[in-house]
């Protein structure tokens, strides 16, 4: 017959959570309150000597766009392409090291897959 609920490894409704198990639940509310305020910090990254930028949030979430009128070439639609492609690929290095910097200090530097 197998074991469970011996070792307090599980908990009963009502019991109070042994020690481990306050800081791990302490430690979840920090990460999910971290992953929260990721959402309302941003980066933007500019390319070209301004003529794009690319905002974008904690969570890689795109919030803004700005193009220099200077660089709107129809003849040169590539170019454009281009300075976008560029602009949101430094973003979201940026926001990845966003994400690292204010984790890492919950996470104590592991990598958790699927944590951000």
């Amino acid at each position: 017959m197998g074991s469970k609920g011996k070792g307090g490894r599980f908990r009963m409704p009502g019991m109070p959570a042994a020690p481990g198990m306050r800081q791990i639940e302490e430690l979840q509310n920090q990460l999910m309150a971290a992953q929260e305020a990721l959402g309302e910090e941003t980066v933007t990254a500019t390319v070209g000597g301004g003529a794009v930028s690319v905002t974008m949030n904690g969570h890689q979430e795109l919030k803004a766009i700005k193009i220099d009128p200077a660089v709107v070439d129809p003849e040169d639609v590539e170019m454009l392409q281009d300075l976008l492609v560029a602009a949101f690929n430094e973003a979201l290095a940026q926001s990845r090291k966003l994400v690292e910097a204010r984790m890492a200090p919950l996470t104590g530097g592991l990598n958790i897959p699927g944590l951000f």
